[in-house]
């Protein structure tokens, strides 16, 4: 595919995206009320949109959907102006690998993905079975996408690419997102109410784009449905396998592994952040990144899934960040300011704009510019 399954995030379900609300009876997702999304992801009155999709339903009809389906989608889907904010200012921002990794693979990720390995064991070793993708691999993906289904977004998506498609800056693109998604309908997958997912209309477990949807999804539990969206992680798991094994996936190969603890034999060498640990891949990395092209995700991906199995964390280190900081002196930065009234929201090693927020409200209460910046001297003043 020359558009990635998400386009927009590397993984954001798992670093951030906003808690869901579907799941529940039938398997299918209970309906979102828009009492649980802020008031800018609500419908809003639009002229402009509302003569837009007055002309897409003739196109909609034209690519072959029902009118009856048309009419009943957009029943209740308006405009939505928090969809065109985040589109427009989408921060340009870039982790180290080691703090994707402090994200992706925390302590916390790990226990929960090794918890939720066992509990579904029986369904993603069966999994593993027909697609050739190992059942942690699966699980790795679905715990960077949507934090093992707690985080599937709740944002309709025939509102969310009618108002993308509609602004225009990737007008096409979304169109065609929103036809596939009137076509997942049509198809009777899932219903306009339930089918939810991030802002940029991502969805499911594993976040899939309609259009990926489309060429990708299964129904593995046979109920006639490929459903993506409810409480049972079945149908997202096994399209997620599928679409590795399209991809390239080689059954029995590993995905890589860090040099000299866990790398097989062959494949290339790469070392995503300079001055820290280097890892040999095999083709199964670049099928991880056909879902989503990121050295980092790819890494974050095999990494998680290594330790769900069992494996050890990164035994590599990584170099001071560029404030002279490494990452157990920044662990040890956000415990003193936590400890000194300056909540950090944590103390991960990533300096996030909650530790930044706290940095310069520290630094505002000694007199000093508020930058909001680390440094050595700052963990020093702030004592033992």
């Amino acid at each position: 595919m020359q558009i990635s399954r998400r386009t927009f995030s590397l993984g954001a379900a798992a670093l951030g995206l906003s808690a869901c609300q579907v799941g529940g009876a039938g398997g299918a997702g209970v309906p979102v009320g828009r009492a649980g999304l802020p008031p800018e992801m609500r419908p809003q009155p639009n002229p402009g949109w509302s003569a837009w999709v007055d002309a897409f339903r003739g196109r909609a009809v034209a690519a072959g959907i029902d009118p009856g389906v048309v009419s009943r989608s957009f029943q209740g889907a308006g405009f939505l102006p928090g969809v065109i904010d985040r589109d427009r200012n989408q921060t340009e921002f870039t982790r180290t690998l080691e703090d994707y990794l402090a994200i992706a693979a925390s302590d916390e990720k790990v226990a929960t993905g090794r918890a939720k390995f066992a509990q579904y064991r029986g369904t993603l070793n069966a999994i593993e079975a027909r697609y050739g993708v190992p059942a942690q691999v699966v699980a790795a993906v679905w715990g960077l996408e949507s934090n093992y289904g707690s985080r599937r977004g709740n944002i309709p998506i025939v509102s969310s690419t009618s108002t993308l498609a509609y602004d225009g800056r990737r007008g096409a693109f979304f169109e065609r997102q929103l036809i596939a998604a009137l076509r997942i309908v049509q198809n009777g997958d899932t219903t306009p109410d339930r089918m939810v997912g991030s802002w940029a209309g991502a969805m499911g477990h594993t976040q899939f784009i309609p259009t990926s949807y489309q060429a990708y999804a299964v129904d593995f539990t046979g109920d006639g449905r490929r459903d993506i969206w409810g409480e049972d992680p079945t149908d997202a798991l096994a399209s997620t396998a599928a679409y590795l094994s399209r991809s390239g996936w080689q059954r029995g190969v590993p995905w890589g592994g860090e040099v000299g603890v866990s790398a097989p034999s062959g494949g290339r060498v790469i070392t995503p952040q300079p001055g820290g640990p280097s890892f040999r891949v095999t083709g199964n990395f670049d099928a991880i990144k056909r879902y989503n092209n990121s050295d980092s995700y790819a890494i974050g991906v095999g990494h998680l899934s290594d330790r769900i199995a069992g494996g050890p964390p990164i035994q590599g280190a990584f170099p001071p960040d560029r404030y002279g900081l490494t990452k157990d002196m920044r662990v040890d930065l956000q415990r003193r300011l936590t400890r000194s009234g300056y909540d950090t929201g944590g103390a991960d090693g990533v300096l996030g704009p909650n530790s930044r927020a706290a940095i310069a409200e520290y630094q505002r209460s000694r007199g000093q510019a508020a930058t909001g910046d680390p440094s050595v001297a700052l963990l020093r003043s702030l004592g033992g």
